[in-house]
């Protein structure tokens, strides 16, 4: 069963987190498998990581809306998506546009002319007036333009430059498991991070009345965590436990074999891990509803046209492999107006 747990070292300035996805993750693969839709291996694990990365970041903030990670570019893949409910519920998809290489990393699939970036929007799921979701964005590569082959890289280097917090990642993912380790340094007080940026929304603009202080940015403590970079040892220790965490001991061994053996020697103040349908698990919300007003805004003349084409619609969900169909008579119902019929529940599957 997929799972997530959280922990925190006592006395340190330190939080971890550690997530293993794996009936979930398997499905998520089988319906690939069976829309004839699976994706090559690099691209496979490349959004198992980005599955496990979601949920780490998500479980990482308070925030009533959904987190897209993004990773797109000119490479093979064109678009790579992982997107994380605040209960954690998953999907993931990606767009292939040309041959993938078996030994192939992020470079080669996403940045081949250095023109991939990385993406972190927070959706909040009841908008005020006027407010916007919170995104982030950086390139897939380091300070010096060198090209990031791992997206364990990419975020730890997002957090660094984005939230001026210090991350430590490490993710794996094959045809089984999808797994990840955060360890980071909690941040100074105030909203320096993602959350708290995306719950402020802007920062306030106008003038000031005589006499009142000038209202600081939400993110004003974010200079004081920018302080802090590189320089506590508490964290640099713990990180560099979390560094010698090899892939396969990720993928294979139970979490609290990995937890002892990283960190036995530190005090270790563990909670409930969250399983079941209050931990990670793979919904996608497409719907035969959802489908239809997507047609629905396409118009009558053009899917009339489809129809005579090619007998029916087939449109196919991309997170999730299900395929709707509308043929002569699905559409005709699709565009008459039904009075006084309420809207049916969408789905969750």
């Amino acid at each position: 069963m997929s799972e997530l747990h959280k922990f925190l070292f006592e006395g340190l300035p330190v939080r971890g987190m550690l997530v293993r996805l794996t009936d979930s993750w398997r499905e998520i693969l089988r319906r690939r498998e069976r829309a004839n839709d699976a994706f090559p291996a690099p691209v496979r694990h490349l959004i198992g990581e980005m599955a496990a990365a979601g949920a780490l970041m998500q479980s990482n903030i308070k925030f009533n809306g959904a987190l897209v990670l993004q990773v797109f570019g000119d490479g093979p893949v064109k678009l790579a998506v992982a997107e994380v409910q605040p209960d954690l519920a998953f999907r993931v998809t990606a767009k292939v546009i040309g041959p993938v290489a078996d030994n192939a990393r992020l470079e080669a699939m996403l940045n081949v002319h250095g023109q991939g970036r990385c993406v972190i929007t927070l959706d909040p799921k009841d908008k005020l007036p006027g407010q916007q979701a919170y995104q982030g964005i950086v390139p897939l590569h380091g300070d010096r333009r060198e090209p990031l082959q791992e997206l364990s890289q990419v975020l730890e280097h997002y957090m660094l430059q984005s939230e001026q917090l210090d991350t430590r990642l490490v993710l794996a993912a094959n045809d089984e498991v999808a797994a990840g380790l955060l360890i980071q340094r909690l941040p100074v007080e105030g909203a320096a991070n993602l959350a708290g940026r995306a719950a402020a929304g802007p920062s306030p603009a106008g003038p000031v009345p005589a006499g009142a202080a000038a209202p600081q940015p939400p993110w004003a403590q974010a200079s004081l965590n920018e302080d802090e970079i590189g320089l506590n040892e508490g964290f640099n220790r713990v990180a560099h436990l979390a560094a010698t965490l090899t892939r396969e001991e990720l993928l294979t061994l139970p979490p609290d074999t990995v937890l002892h053996r990283l960190f036995w020697e530190e005090r270790v103040q563990r909670f409930e891990p969250l399983v079941g349908a209050a931990g990670p698990r793979f919904e996608c919300t497409c719907s035969r509803e959802r489908v239809g007003q997507m047609l629905r805004s396409l118009g009558r003349d053009e899917i009339d046209g489809i129809v005579v084409e090619q007998g029916r619609v087939e449109i196919a969900c991309d997170f999730c492999g299900t395929k709707y169909h509308f043929d002569a008579v699905d559409v005709g119902e699709l565009f008459t107006q039904r009075l006084n019929q309420p809207p049916s529940p969408g789905s969750v599957h």
